[in-house]
C-alpha cells in the first residue's frame, strides 16, 4: 500500500469518529458527525424560542418535519407552525406563552402576551472524535419585558456507526417568582416526520390512545420510509423534576415531556399540575435523543434509558 493510499485511509478513519461543531455568526450552530450534517441549531432573532431542524438519521434520512421551514415537502401537514423541530418551552409561564409565542399563531386572549427565549450567549463549544458539545444561555423574556428565566443549556452528540445520540441538559434559572402553569402545551418536544406513525412507551403501550398523558421512562416513535425502518426515542432522566415524566404525544407527529399539564393528562379539572419557584430554586432537565434504525426493541432502547438512568 502506498504512502498517500495510507494517509488517505487514516484521514477517512479518523472523520468517520469526529464530531465538529460550528457557530455560524449569530444565528445557527452547525452539527457535523462523520463529516455529514447532523442538524443546525437556530438561535437568532428570526426565532421566538431556540430549535434544532432537521433531525437526521446516521445514514442521512431526515426524522423531523420540515414545515414550517422546509414548506414544500409533498404530503406534509402544514399544522401548529410553532412545531419546529426540537425546542424546549412552555405554553404559560407567568402567563405568557412561550410554546406558541411565534407572530404567526393567534394569541389566546388567556394569555398577558407572548414569550420569547432568547439569546444572551453562546458559550464553550468542543469538538472531539467521539463526542461534543456547545453551550447556550438563554434568557425567557416576557412581551412586557421582564426576564422571567436563564436558561443555561449544554448539548453533547455522540459519533456512532448506527445511531445517532446527543443528550441536552438545561437549568433554569429564576429570576422572579416564576409559575409554570398547568397546561398539555410543554415541555422538551419534537415534531417527527409523517411517516413515523409508531408510537411504543416503556410499558409496552402503543399509540395515542394508550400512551398520551401517561408516565414513562421514555418514548419513541417509529416508521418505514424507502424501504428502511428508523425510530426516534426520547429519554426522561430519573434525577428530572417529577420524573417519570407525562408525555403530550399525537398520531400526528408530536412526541413532548411535559411534567405540568395534569388537568388534561389526567382529564381531571380539579388537579393542578403547576409549579412555582424562586429565585436560588433552579430547575435541571435532562433528556437523550437516540435516532436509531429498526423499531425500539430492535434498537434496544429499554436497555440504553437504563445505562442513561445510571448516569449522575
Amino acid at each position: 500500500m502506498t504512502l498517500r493510499i495510507s494517509l488517505i485511509l487514516l484521514a477517512a478513519g479518523s472523520l468517520s469518529g469526529q464530531v465538529k461543531i460550528t457557530a455560524q455568526g449569530k444565528e445557527k450552530v452547525s452539527i457535523e458527525i462523520a463529516g455529514k450534517p447532523f442538524t443546525d441549531f437556530y438561535v437568532g432573532s428570526a426565532a421566538s424560542k431556540p430549535y434544532l431542524h432537521p433531525l437526521r438519521t446516521a445514514d442521512g434520512k431526515i426524522v423531523t418535519r420540515g414545515y414550517p421551514m422546509t414548506p414544500d415537502i409533498p404530503g406534509e401537514p402544514h399544522d401548529h407552525p410553532h412545531h419546529k423541530g426540537l425546542w424546549f418551552a412552555h405554553g404559560n409561564v407567568n402567563g405568557y406563552n412561550f410554546w406558541a409565542g411565534d407572530p404567526e399563531v393567534p394569541l389566546d386572549p388567556q394569555f398577558k402576551g407572548r414569550g420569547r427565549i432568547e439569546l444572551e450567549k453562546i458559550g464553550k463549544i468542543t469538538n472531539g472524535k467521539t463526542s461534543g458539545s456547545v453551550t447556550a444561555t438563554f434568557l425567557w423574556n416576557a412581551s412586557n419585558g421582564e426576564t422571567l428565566l436563564v436558561e443555561t443549556r449544554t448539548m453533547t452528540f455522540y459519533s456512532d456507526t448506527n445511531i445517532r445520540r446527543f443528550d441536552f441538559d438545561a437549568t433554569l434559572s429564576p429570576q422572579t417568582q416564576v409559575t409554570f402553569h398547568d397546561t398539555k402545551e410543554g415541555m422538551f418536544a419534537i415534531r417527527v416526520a409523517p411517516w413515523l406513525k409508531k408510537i411504543v412507551n416503556a410499558q409496552n403501550k402503543t399509540g395515542e390512545k394508550e400512551t398520551w398523558g401517561k408516565r414513562s421512562q421514555w418514548v419513541d416513535y417509529s416508521g418505514e420510509t424507502g424501504g428502511t425502518t428508523y425510530g426516534i426515542a426520547v429519554l426522561d432522566h430519573p434525577t428530572n423534576p417529577r420524573f417519570p415524566a407525562y408525555w403530550h404525544v399525537r398520531d400526528y407527529g408530536l412526541l413532548a415531556a411535559n411534567i405540568f399539564g395534569l388537568h388534561d393528562f389526567l382529564g381531571d379539572p380539579s388537579t393542578d399540575g403547576s409549579l412555582t419557584i424562586r429565585p436560588g430554586q433552579p430547575l435541571r432537565f435532562r433528556y437523550r435523543v437516540i435516532i436509531h434504525p429498526g423499531e425500539a426493541p430492535q434498537a434496544e432502547i429499554p436497555d440504553a434509558w437504563r445505562d442513561w438512568a445510571m448516569m449522575k
